[in-house]
């Protein structure tokens, strides 16, 4: 409620008080050129609906002795491979090696002028996997990475160990009623980050309303998204943006959870939204034998606002054995 509120008087101030971008927030390219990714960065190419495109990610080795199993990181819809860099840390170090894949249309991957859906984000995660020797791994996935997760373990049980889902997005089916935008409407009149005109005040409230406890090395993220719409790209690349967000507004996952056989994990910041908590214990409760974890006084991002406590559920739970 208290965001909420706050965001009404944001919305309500006079344009004289609107927040300034600091001077140094230049131009942000499309590929994130300007922002180092922790590991170094690979490249798989393949052809997706008749274009040559690129996927990229890191591939890290454990440190120490290898446990044997492998982690694929899944990125939610503002973010990249790069914000997983402490996750990676942590579990890399405790013997997993670790998959970051950059989505088609995210991070340093190709963003061409296609369809986007779950359903090929999913193939083309598993081709990945296919072009690495890797069989099986355990899949996490945070905010829209979380449905991305729930669509992979759906459509491949005996390739998915694990599957966790952070502060999953499209937690309830709200389509019904709702007419369906062109793409020229759609990339105009969103909220995720695909407005080709936004203010600053826009831009940051995307990423801060993610947070409980706001710290200065969240800032990466408003500079990044403020600079994307200072870059002489951003026409182009908001259009990307508005497809894959009509993406999230077409497509459900919750039907796909009642089908999920691999063991799983739904953890969350439990001050994410209002409806969150009680939402994630459906998802619970609809995935078989599934576990519930809320993570108290967090919001949308817990890898980010509790790594302590977010990592260890997180560790414990993928040294479970599989079922």
């Amino acid at each position: 409620m208290k965001r909420a509120i706050a965001a009404l008087a944001l919305a309500l101030a006079p344009l004289s008080l609107a927040a300034q971008a600091p001077t140094d927030y230049g131009p942000v390219s499309a590929d994130v050129a300007e922002i180092p990714y922790p590991h170094p960065v690979s490249t798989f190419a393949f052809v997706l609906y008749g274009k040559d495109v690129k996927m990229t990610y890191m591939d890290v080795k454990p440190i120490g002795t290898p446990n044997g199993q492998t982690v694929v990181l899944l990125h939610g819809f503002n973010f990249f491979g790069e914000a997983w860099a402490g996750t990676i840390d942590v579990l890399t170090r405790e013997g997993f090696r670790v998959i970051v894949p950059d989505q088609i249309g995210f991070g340093r991957s190709s963003k061409p002028s296609i369809p986007y859906t779950f359903n090929d984000m999913a193939h083309n995660t598993r081709r990945l996997l296919q072009s690495l020797g890797i069989d099986r791994a355990a899949i996490v996935g945070h905010s829209m990475g979380g449905m991305l997760a729930s669509r992979y373990a759906m459509l491949y049980p005996t390739a998915t160990t694990h599957v966790v889902l952070v502060n999953q997005i499209g937690l309830a089916d709200v389509r019904a009623g709702r007419s369906p935008h062109y793409l020229d409407d759609a990339y105009r009149t969103d909220s995720n980050g695909a407005l080709p005109n936004r203010s600053y005040d826009q831009v940051r409230a995307t990423i801060t309303r993610y947070f409980v406890t706001w710290k200065p090395e969240y800032e990466k993220y408003v500079r990044i998204h403020w600079g994307w719409t200072q870059h002489k790209d951003w026409e182009w690349f908001s259009k990307v943006r508005g497809a894959l967000t009509q993406m999230l507004s077409a497509e459900t996952v919750v039907y796909d959870w009642q089908h999920i056989k691999s063991k799983a994990l739904v953890i969350g910041g439990a001050k994410d939204t209002p409806q969150y908590p009680e939402q994630a214990k459906h998802v619970a409760e609809s995935i078989p034998g599934a576990q519930l974890e809320l993570i108290e006084n967090v919001g949308h991002v817990p890898q980010f606002e509790s790594p302590e406590i977010f990592h260890a559920k997180l560790v414990q739970f993928l040294k479970s054995p599989p079922r």
